[in-house]
């Protein structure tokens, strides 16, 4: 581990933009309206020559126990017990409030290093305030602008002895992977080495944090019966069985027609950028309402991204007929996503503990598919009996010929046809070879791509 540090601070003192300043990147949603963040965001922060890891958190808020901004504040304290040292954010332009004053009190009884940050400080006349800040309690306060960059050196002076004093334990070296160029012929790399990237998306409720939690074992996300709760794409390093994981949580997707507000917009862009990111992808469907149209576009979505793709139905607990829900998504799936034909279905439900174990499997069975590496020796074997059992039309009275083929890439598996006429292989030919490929190549519900590649005729310069 590295030296951590929490922002904490009442809302909208710009805790996720002073958040954003020192990881470099906008990693967490910002907006003008107060409560935009919601569930504690973990990033990498850097000043100069030190890096070290930094928690933004929805901060502390007067609410009643058991409301969504009471849970809110207990996510943010709970970052605080796991920090090394807290960074009490408050706005420098609104100076000292009772709301501030209240909030101190609360990190206090925390025990842990605290130094307060007064943001939003770019004029000397707004900096002129900052030592009220003293009247808090935690010494001397610094006066920073996270929107302008402004007061980083203050940070750097807090964090650098920390970093220092356990660089020797806490250094983590990370070794920069060079890939070697792809050939299905060679025994392909250990990828279990590496940790699996893994992110959960579905519509708004489908239970996604809810099960982010049942799979980590602890109340990591803010769950509640309230759809839209979760706004940011959360990482959680985890392991299971020895596996180690990054898990995406993610923010539920509506029909882009539904999405009118601008903070919506940010976070349905933020769990798209999550599904790039990364290699297996589970859509979650709330099983009692059964499948939408909109499940059967992320599908889609994730399947032209080149991502492996296990389908799970959650609350199944709630589900009467089992037997004929799962038969009627199995056919709708075949139906209307016939690129991903044999897709892994999945039942479970999170709030019962159910489940989780056969949704893994899953995972790691659809990620070793996507790795595949097929000999090219094997590969044009099958080409062969594909090709006598239904040859390639002939348009125009000359029939299209695929010589031969090789996988030219892994991660979504890709592969080379090379022949002549190839520009004029009709769609329908491509999904038979591609159906045929999945049938006999084990490769059901992974996303197959192929490049058509001519091969030029030697002798063609030289005629007139």
């Amino acid at each position: 581990m590295t030296v951590t540090v929490a922002i904490l601070g009442r809302p909208n003192v710009g805790k996720s933009t002073l958040f954003n300043r020192l990881i470099g990147k906008k990693l967490a949603l910002v907006d003008d309206q107060p409560g935009v963040t919601r569930d504690r965001r973990e990033g990498t922060g850097q000043i100069a020559d030190i890096e070290f890891q930094v928690f933004d958190t929805a901060g502390f808020d007067e609410a009643k126990k058991g409301s969504l901004e009471a849970r809110m504040s207990d996510q943010a304290a709970e970052a605080a017990r796991r920090a090394d040292h807290v960074f009490f954010v408050i706005d420098a332009r609104a100076g000292v409030t009772p709301v501030d004053k209240m909030f101190a009190e609360k990190i206090r009884k925390l025990g842990k290093p605290v130094t307060v940050l007064a943001n939003k400080a770019e004029t000397k006349l707004i900096q002129q305030s900052v030592p009220e800040a003293f009247s808090l309690g935690f010494g001397e306060p610094f006066p920073i602008s996270g929107e302008h960059g402004e007061g980083l050196e203050h940070i750097y002076g807090i964090v650098q002895p920390l970093v220092l004093a356990d660089r020797k334990a806490h250094a983590r070296i990370e070794e920069e992977d060079v890939e070697a160029p792809f050939n299905p012929d060679e025994e392909a790399p250990d990828f279990t080495k590496k940790p699996l990237k893994l992110a959960i998306i579905g519509q708004p409720n489908a239970g996604k944090s809810t099960l982010v939690n049942s799979l980590l074992g602890e109340e990591r996300m803010l769950t509640g019966p309230e759809a839209g709760i979760t706004r940011d794409a959360i990482s959680n390093d985890w392991e299971w069985r020895g596996r180690q994981i990054k898990l995406w949580d993610t923010a539920g997707i509506r029909r882009k027609g539904k999405v009118k507000e601008k903070l919506e917009k940010l976070s349905v862009t933020d769990a798209l950028r999550a599904v790039k990111f990364a290699e297996v992808v589970v859509v979650l469907v709330d099983a009692s309402f059964s499948i939408e149209k909109q499940d059967l576009t992320l599908c889609d979505l994730i399947a032209r991204e080149g991502r492996a793709i296990v389908l799970a139905l959650s609350k199944w607990d709630l589900v009467e007929d089992k037997n004929a829900a799962l038969r009627k998504v199995g056919e709708i799936m075949e139906d209307i996503l016939p690129d991903i034909r044999g897709l892994p279905i999945v039942t479970l439900s999170a709030k019962q503990g159910r489940g989780a174990d056969k949704l893994m499997q899953a995972v790691l069975t659809a990620e070793k598919k996507w790795n595949i590496r097929i000999s090219t020796s094997k590969m044009n074997k099958w080409l062969e009996g594909a090709i006598q059992r239904n040859p390639p039309p002939a348009p125009g009275g000359r029939r299209i010929k695929i010589r031969y083929a090789t996988q030219a890439n892994a991660r979504p598996p890709t592969f080379a046809l090379f022949g002549n006429q190839l520009d004029k292989l009709p769609q329908s030919y491509q999904r038979y070879l591609m159906n045929g490929l999945r049938e006999t190549l084990g490769l059901e519900g992974i996303p197959i791509r192929f490049a058509l590649r001519g091969t030029k005729n030697p002798f063609e310069d030289g005629r007139r």
